[in-house]
């Protein structure tokens, strides 16, 4: 191919990704740098007049308790998330890919609640832990479950999570069977004829195999956790008394009931920084992990 002809395919390769780099600097860098823009303003996201006020909102946020205590939840928030839907997928997938009867049925069954939208999901689980938990508290004399854990500042964490899981575990189950299946079977035989137990089979084969996967999966975990908002917002709204307060349902708080939009907008740049780092920091960590190490 000479020269005028890879000129001429580049052009026509860069025309058809002209679209979609339009509208991602559409959608996304122009509002971002609109956002930049907003956070250093006292803007109250209705009044058309504001003043810009440098960085005295990211001052006033490094001294808000209430933003330190919803950053805090998100820590532990994500952590748990995090941990959770790792030990949960895995194990489910290493079942899903034995061969069991029905595994076909199965492996439809639990990808159904991936389908449905997150709110929905908190709605249905909401009117579940309202009335189902305290009936079994009843009939079962149990101390937990005399009422909905929602209402208690100590479980309502845990209640939003487990909805979280429901549902979120779906994805990373799908990718960790599609990586199960693409380790190859003669390492499994091979390990067999050395007497390798299957505890070792799995520690030396099966986890080094299903580390891009699981990379995918905690950054994706990570990036949620941190962001969450659909859950708390459909079944708790930040309470009972503000310990379910996410970074992002503060900032909603603060932007669309408080009419402190600039504020708010600050919050998110500062939660967009800390996923940034989070989120290279975890790629990091893992990308240098090859099979066998």
């Amino acid at each position: 191919m000479n020269k005028t002809k890879k000129l001429q395919r580049n052009q026509v390769l860069f025309l058809f990704t002209l679209p979609i780099l339009l509208m991602y600097c559409l959608f996304f860098v122009v509002p971002l740098l609109m956002g930049m823009k907003n956070s250093f303003t006292d803007w109250s996201g209705t009044s058309a007049d504001y003043n810009f006020i440098g960085i005295t909102n990211y001052i006033k946020i490094f001294h808000d308790e209430r933003f330190r205590n919803a950053l805090w939840f998100n820590f532990k928030y994500t952590f748990l998330l995090t941990v959770a839907t790792v030990v949960i997928s895995l194990i489910i997938a290493v079942i899903l890919n034995q061969k069991i009867k029905g595994r076909g049925f199965l492996r439809s069954i639990y990808f159904l609640p991936a389908v449905l939208s997150l709110v929905t999901v908190g709605l249905i689980w909401n009117e579940l832990f309202y009335r189902m938990i305290p009936a079994i508290g009843e009939a079962t004399g149990w101390e937990l479950f005399r009422s909905s854990w929602l209402g208690s500042p100590k479980l309502a964490m845990y209640a939003i999570l487990i909805v979280n899981l429901w549902q979120g575990c779906a994805t990373p189950i799908v990718l960790l069977i599609a990586g199960l299946q693409s380790i190859p079977a003669d390492l499994y035989e091979a390990a067999s004829i050395d007497g390798a137990t299957a505890w070792e089979q799995f520690k030396a084969i099966t986890i080094p195999y299903l580390i891009p996967v699981l990379n995918i999966v905690i950054v994706t975990c990570v990036k949620g956790g941190l962001t969450t908002f659909d859950y708390i917002k459909a079944m708790t709204d930040g309470g009972p008394m503000q310990s379910t307060e996410s970074v992002g349902i503060l900032i909603y708080n603060h932007a669309m009931q408080e009419g402190k939009f600039g504020y708010s907008v600050a919050e998110s740049m500062i939660l967009f920084v800390i996923i940034a780092l989070v989120s290279v920091l975890t790629m990091r960590m893992s990308n240098g992990k090859k099979v066998g190490d």
